[in-house]
Order: C-alpha cells, then structure tokens, then sequence
C-alpha cells in the first residue's frame, strides 16, 4: 500500500500539472533567497520618501519655492544635457571610425577611447585645476565631465557595430546613397538603441556626479545637498533635494531601460560573420587623426600630465605611512562591499536568469534601483536612518559596516549584471541531469551552478571592489570618524588647492582602475563581427 502510495505522487509529480506546480514552488522558493537584496535596494528610497512626507506638506513646498531650487535644476539640466549631447557625438564618431573606416591603429584608437573611464572624474578635475588654477564654472565642468565619460556611448555603440550586418551598407551604397546617407539612412538605426542607452548612461553619471563639480565650482543638486547636510545641517532642505534629485534620476532611468530594451531584443545571429567593407577616409584622414589626437590629449593627455607633474612633488612631500593606510583602508573596504555585495546578488542573477515571469523582471528593477540614486543621495538616506533608529545609531552610526552597506546598495546592479550574464549562458540541462539523479537542490547549487557561473560571480565582485574604491560622496557622509581613503584624502587636499599632496592619491585610484578598462577595450576592440 505504501508503495503504492509512493508511485501514484511520482506520477503526479511527473503529470504536467504536477511539474507546473513543482516549477512554481521552485521559483518562490529562489524568489525567498531574494529578499535581503530586494530590501537592501529599497532601504534608501523608502526611508528617504517617508521622511520627506513626515517633514510636512508645508516644508517640502516651502523648499520647493525657493528660488535656489530652480537654479540648481537648471544647472543640472544644462550641465546633464551639454555632455550628453556631446557624449553621443564624440562616442558615435570614434566608434565608427575605429569599426567602419580604414583608419590605421584602430585598436590602439580604441584603447584610447576607452581608458578615459580609468580615470574617475574627480580625478580628472583635480588634474585640470592643478593644470589651471584659474579654471572653474559650467564650461571646464562640461568638459571634463564630456572627457572623462564618452566612453559610455563609445564601447556600446563599437560592440553594435561590430553585432550588425554590413551587407545592409554594402546595399545602400550600391543602391546609389553616399557615405553620409548610408550612416544616418542605414547605420545609424542599427545603432541607435545602443547609442541612445550610452547616452542616458552619460546622463545619470553627470546626475551622480559630486566629485568634478565640486573641485570646479559649479553647483548642481549633489553639491547643494552635501552642503545643506555638512555645512547648514539643513535636514529638510537636504531631504527633498534628495528626493527631488531621486525623482529626476528615477526618470533617466527608466528612459535608459526602455532605449536599451530593442537592443536587448535584438537576435544574436543579426552579424554576418565577415568583415565589412571599411569607408576610405582619403583626403579626409588627416583631420580624423587630429580631431582623435586632440581627443586623447584633452582626456587622457592632461591628466597624466597633471599627475606626473605633481606626483614628482608630493612624492617628497606626502607621508608614506598616510598614503599606504588610506590605500589600505580603500582596498579592505572595497574588499568587503564585494564581498557583501556578491552575496546579496548571486540569488538575484540566478533568478533572473533562470525564471522569465513579471516578478523575476520586477525583482530585477528593484535591484537597479540603486544605480538611479545619487552616492550622496544613498549616504544622506542611510544617515538619516542611522540617526532616528536607536539600535542602528548604537551599533553602526559613523561605522565602517554601515558604508560597506551603502556601497553594497549602490553597487548590487554591477554584480546583478555580471551574475545573470554568466548563468544565462550555462545550460540548465546539467542541473535537470543531476536533480533526475538524485541531488538535491543545496548540491546542485554547490556542485553545478556556483562553478558554472563563477565567471560572472568573479566579475562582479572585481567591478563591485574597482567602483568602490573610486566612490566619494557616500564615504564622505558614512565613513567612521577619522576614516580616509584614497578618495576622502585626494578630495580633501584638492579642496585647499594642495595639489602636491593629492598627486599621489589620485595616482594609485588611477592605476587600479586602469587595468580592468584595459582589458576591456581590448575584448571589445578586436574589431570584427
């Protein structure tokens, strides 16, 4: 009787209801191992727009009258839109130049137009005000902000290019239309999703940005928010500015996700597999060089020569033991919000990746969600949180695992992405094999999936630990008293203009950050289909 018992629920668990209802218990369960990640991104904005409300209808209007409110929109919108604008241009025209002309070099030209997102850009505006002390306002910011960020519509729009089929070129032109007509009839539509995706991207980082402007002197909300928490204890006028800022974030990226989403529809098998027949410069290849030449000056030329310039003086003037404990400090927090970070996401990527459903989409959004919000914004919020919960202000107020925890937020979408990337491409059929075996669910995991997806694991936690070592404004607000990075130390020099004794910071971020973007460019760059 028992065995029958046992045949008829193996039977029913192999019936197509049975499997359906096995497949959504699955999937709830997975979708339970989620949960820390999905609170973890929520945390800010919840916080955040809950104090705002708490503050009062008749404060938050009162903030949101000020005249001082509108001008810091309009700076941020005009900054936001001038290097936008000019990321797509300069990041279009190099990634065609290097996929689609004869130009000679062309990885070499890639490589250079890739390097620049080694260089934070506080970095690169501490460079340009030690070159220029004289230097500050919208233009220069602009400029360095423009520099220093092409690159995100660079890579994308090079890696379209080299996915399309050239045969619809080949076609245009035999049909009659120019170079000219063919890029913008033809080309430019392979691309825009991509490029348009780049350029939203440039968009939200001018948004983040706290750092260049702050050197350069041009107020936009993340300096007006700092300055109203750290100088004016303003914690109104701080909170909603932070949610005004959050908003106008959120909206850039839900842009970003609907822009990208044709290219992420688009078919894999779209490139013909040949080379594509390369547009002659001729006449026109001198100007091409030097328009480029001066590209990797402005961007690449400038800062090395800032920092070689001023390495050589603060190498006698800097402490040793200071700089190495501020790289020390860097490198064991990074350290750590990989590996916290890494941990919160593995559950997420794994569901993502396995599960096409509302909810695996959903959850996946909810993870981005700290890539819309501002560093000082996030660092303001967990602040606050710190500060009106007793138990928190007790144990982690001014901690070192509260910052961990801040750069986790801000970080899970870098691990996510890494984590889903590599567990789409192994075949579930293994782990189908090994459930039909025997192994349980806990097995599997550790004996299938972990090492099939170890890739993306490991490059999540390598860009999670590069980009933590560059953050400023959240370590800024949540570092433990007395606390200095490599960060914190090039930020505070720069601000009394010290620029012998921030060299070699700025330096060592530079250095770190360099050889991920190198290889980078140089898995990107091979330039064939």
């Amino acid at each position: 009787m028992r065995m029958t018992s046992t045949a008829h629920r193996d039977r029913a668990a192999t019936s197509p209801p049975g499997r359906a209802l096995l497949r959504r218990a699955g999937s709830a369960a997975a979708w339970l191992w989620c949960l820390p990640a999905v609170a973890a991104a929520l945390v800010p904005l919840v916080y955040l727009t809950w104090r705002t409300a708490e503050a009062g209808g008749a404060a938050v209007l009162e903030q949101l009258a000020r005249p001082r409110l509108a001008q810091m929109t309009l700076n941020t919108l005009l900054l936001s839109g001038a290097v936008t604008i000019s990321c797509l241009v300069i990041g279009t025209t190099t990634a065609y130049l290097v996929s689609r002309t004869d130009l000679r070099a062309r990885t070499a030209v890639h490589l250079a137009a890739s390097l620049p997102l080694a260089v934070p850009t506080y970095v690169a505006a501490f460079a340009w005000r030690a070159a220029f002390p004289d230097a500050d306002g919208f233009w220069i910011s602009a400029l360095v902000l423009t520099v220093s960020s092409f690159p995100y519509v660079h890579l994308p729009v090079a890696a379209a290019l080299m996915r399309t089929d050239p045969a619809l070129e080949e076609q245009s032109r035999i049909l009659g239309d120019g170079p000219w007509r063919t890029f913008f009839k033809v080309t430019l539509r392979q691309i825009a999703p991509a490029a348009v995706a780049g350029a939203l991207l440039c968009a939200l980082y001018v948004f983040h940005d706290f750092g260049a402007v702050s050197i350069l002197r041009y107020e936009t909300f993340t300096t007006a928010i700092y300055s109203a928490w750290k100088l004016g204890f303003d914690r109104t006028g701080a909170l909603v500015l932070s949610t005004a800022l959050a908003a106008l974030a959120l909206v850039l990226l839900t842009a970003e996700w609907a822009a990208a989403a044709p290219g992420r529809r688009a078919r894999r098998d779209s490139a013909s597999g040949r080379e594509p027949t390369r547009l002659r410069l001729r006449r026109t290849a001198p100007l091409a060089y030097l328009a480029l030449a001066g590209l990797t000056a402005l961007s690449l030329g400038v800062p090395a020569w800032s920092l070689v310039r001023w390495t050589l003086d603060g190498v006698s003037t800097a402490d040793p033991a200071e700089v190495w404990a501020a790289a020390w400090t860097s490198l064991s927090l990074s350290a750590a919000a990989a590996a916290l970070t890494v941990a919160l996401v593995v559950p997420v990527g794994l569901y993502a990746a396995r599960h096409r459903s509302v909810l695996a989409a959903a959850t996946e959004r909810v993870v981005y969600l700290g890539y819309a919000l501002p560093g000082v914004v996030i660092g303001l919020s967990l602040v606050f949180l710190a500060i009106n919960v007793d138990w928190i202000y007790e144990r982690f107020y001014q901690s070192a695992p509260l910052l961990v925890f801040g750069y986790a937020v801000m970080l899970l979408p870098l691990g996510a992405g890494a984590v889903k990337a590599s567990a789409a491409q192994a075949s579930p059929q293994l782990g189908q094999v090994a459930a039909s075996l025997g192994a349980g669910p806990v097995r599997r995991l550790a004996t299938i999936t972990l090492p099939l997806t170890a890739p993306g694991i490991a490059a999540g936690a390598a860009l999670v630990f590069l980009t933590a070592m560059k953050e400023l404004p959240a370590t800024l607000l949540l570092r433990p008293a007395g606390t200095e990075t490599l960060a914190t130390r090039l930020w505070t020099y720069t601000d009394i203009a010290a620029f012998s004794a921030a060299a070699p910071y700025a330096t060592l971020i530079v250095v770190v950050s360099a050889v991920p973007i190198w290889l980078l460019g140089r898995r990107i760059g091979r330039l064939r289909p």
